[in-house]
């Protein structure tokens, strides 16, 4: 379940509400310090053709020992590819592959035409925060690691909203997303850290395709239609 949970946070984390919202702060506004500094932040991303980052996922759940899993991510246009300890998610933007790598299963299924808008990328997050799904100021500065991280709190502007807010931390010299922390309404926290980024990186073809036969003993489901 705790596998589940992880890969369903890292797919989804950074796709933001956008319907049936219920404002609750509808006279607030956003920090515009804040603004600027997400505005240069996703130009830059804007600039990738591709990218590739590897990650740890810290897991707090109520009731449950903390886990850490860790992982790697790429995106290249429609296509990504995510792999973590028990599950490989791949995407060529037409097919997409679900292994499941303790059940020995692979589970295939169309790709949705947004799909990869959804997959987990610091570019969608920096490019939707603007629909005023989110109120988001800086919180504070710190040093960390030779790094001066700039902190951005989000609070959601809707009661149904998943989560009860999030921090992102920000590199503010390389311009890039350097941790996110999602506080569940549950009680649960997810903490996603970037351990290595590499924008534009060069994929070989098959990299965003999976082939059932490279892996003898394992039961394929087609689910496409």
């Amino acid at each position: 379940m705790k596998q589940l949970l992880a890969v369903i946070f890292v797919s989804h984390l950074f796709c933001l509400p956008t319907e049936g919202q219920v404002p609750t702060r509808p006279a607030e506004k956003s920090d515009p310090e804040a603004h600027k500094l997400l505005e240069r932040v996703r130009k830059r991303y804007e600039k990738y053709k591709s990218w590739e980052a590897e990650f740890s996922l810290t897991l707090e759940l109520p009731e449950r020992p903390k886990e850490v899993q860790k992982g790697t991510i790429a995106q290249e246009g429609q296509k990504f590819r995510l792999d973590m300890d028990q599950q490989l998610l791949v995407s060529d933007g037409k097919t997409t592959w679900a292994y499941l790598k303790t059940e020995k299963e692979i589970q295939i299924t169309n790709a949705a035409p947004e799909e990869g808008g959804n997959f987990l990328t610091p570019r969608e997050l920096l490019s939707r925060y603007e629909r005023g799904d989110y109120l988001y100021a800086i919180t504070d500065k710190t040093r960390e690691n030779a790094k001066t991280l700039t902190h951005i709190e989000f609070k959601p502007v809707s009661r149904r909203s998943e989560y009860a807010k999030l921090r992102v931390s920000i590199d503010e010299n390389a311009l890039q997303v350097e941790r996110i922390i999602a506080f569940g309404r549950d009680g649960a926290r997810f903490t996603f850290q970037v351990i290595r980024f590499t924008p534009n990186k060069t994929f070989k073809g098959q990299h965003f395709q999976l082939n059932p036969k490279d892996y003898p003993g394992v039961r394929v489901e087609d689910l496409r239609k």
